[in-house]
């Protein structure tokens, strides 16, 4: 029993940033999708993320061969040889890169503090969200890994490794291409239970869970940039100049141009477009006067 709590405690508390970025996406992704869709995707992408890595530490598809090390087996949930919380993470990464594809895709709505995109659930289901948002996933990951690579450096501690040095700062091309393949997936699958979830409901009765908090539609941005900006500043701290650097190149140009879209788009939207959203989420907080 001691050695149960052990774990169940160890589980949450080695990774505390972890459980802080998947506490940040069940809020936003609630307020966003329902508690239906939240939940149901936390548990069909955990099972998709789980069955990428364990096919990858027994085949080598999709990410590459790696390893995990059984240092902290005694202090952590492991499953199949995978730590629970390291699939886990795929879950609220996805989320975040999807819901800034919305960003990228939708009009964007001003009013004082409160900042609305005008989603549709075409522009949910599209196929340019799904690209854009996997491209997001992966990008995210040539921060990321290159940073876990160097947990022996930093509280992480060293729980994995690749059995041959990639180009990529130790880590394999093959790794980020299985990324991209795996957040295609991941959101495709979130893309068909939100739309399942909205065929279940008539009238104007939203989603349980859905409601509207100003600023609400930032969460997922914003956590998405956290995510870039913990790893950065990891890799700064430990000397990994270079990979702060590399990752401060990368993402300046796309963020710039994201903003600027937003900024440019900002209460521009046209009558149509509006009627639409009202149309697929009548509930929506937004109506036909602008600003």
């Amino acid at each position: 029993m001691d050695d149960f709590l052990q774990i169940a405690v160890g589980t949450f508390t080695m990774r505390p940033y972890v459980f802080a970025f998947l506490m940040v996406y069940l809020v936003a992704a609630v307020l966003h999708l329902g508690w239906r869709t939240t939940l149901l995707f936390t548990v069909c992408g955990y099972l998709v993320s789980f069955a990428s890595e364990v096919s990858s530490i027994t085949t080598g598809f999709p990410y590459g061969w790696y390893y995990y090390l059984d240092a902290t087996k005694d202090r952590e949930l492991w499953i199949a040889g995978v730590p629970f919380f390291d699939s886990l993470s795929y879950v609220f990464l996805c989320y975040c890169s999807y819901a800034t594809a919305l960003w990228t895709l939708s009009p964007v709505k001003v009013r004082k503090w409160d900042v609305t995109t005008l989603e549709t659930r075409a522009i949910r289901r599209s196929f340019a969200a799904l690209l854009l948002g996997s491209l997001y996933q992966a990008f995210l990951d040539i921060i990321i890994d290159p940073v876990s690579l160097q947990g022996s450096r930093w509280f992480l501690g060293q729980i994995y490794g690749y059995r041959e040095p990639g180009l990529h700062f130790g880590v394999p091309l093959s790794n980020y291409l299985g990324w991209w393949l795996v957040s295609a997936v991941m959101i495709f699958t979130l893309q068909r239970l939100d739309s399942a979830t909205q065929r279940r409901l008539s009238g104007d009765v939203p989603p349980r869970g859905v409601r509207h908090v100003p600023g609400k539609a930032l969460l997922g941005p914003v956590l998405y940039l956290s995510v870039v900006i913990f790893n950065l500043t990891v890799a700064w701290l430990i000397g990994e100049r270079l990979h702060f650097l590399t990752g401060v190149f990368i993402y300046t140009l796309p963020t710039v141009i994201v903003l600027v879209l937003i900024v440019r788009r900002a209460n521009r939207y046209s009558k149509d477009e509006l009627a639409e959203h009202l149309r697929d989420y009548p509930w929506s907080p937004s109506t036909s006067r602008r600003g």
